[in-house]
């Protein structure tokens, strides 16, 4: 099984470019607006739904299993143009059998396989 992983201190993101592909792949018609603040980068909205908060699309949301197929092929696609402006996103392969978690320490990510934890 492939998984998605960060491999450099930052943080887990998809460049624009990257988002826009998944977003089409999963069939989600969206419009988007660039923020008047480079650093806020551009945001997502439900077609029809612009700059309503309530249809806001949130990247980390549709990106939350890693092993997703059509992310899987947005970053294969594009390979580093998939990366957000602080993240090296990484395809890494791990056996199918496998329970995982993704570890994550100042934005650099490890796939652990899941083993209990106590504090």
């Amino acid at each position: 099984m492939k998984v998605v992983i960060n491999r450099c201190f930052g943080g887990f993101g998809l460049s624009d470019e990257a988002f826009e592909m998944l977003l089409h792949r999963k069939g989600i018609v969206f419009e988007k607006q660039q923020a008047k603040s480079k650093l806020a980068g551009t945001f997502y909205y439900a077609a029809g739904h612009l700059g309503d908060e309530e249809h806001y699309i949130c990247k980390y949301e549709i990106v939350q299993d890693r092993s997703d197929k059509d992310l899987i092929a947005v970053i294969t696609q594009l390979g580093d143009a998939a990366n957000d402006e602080y993240a090296e996103l990484s395809l890494i392969e791990i056996p199918d059998d496998v329970q995982w978690e993704i570890v994550e320490y100042d934005g650099m990510e490890h796939v652990a396989e899941k083993h209990r934890t106590w504090y």
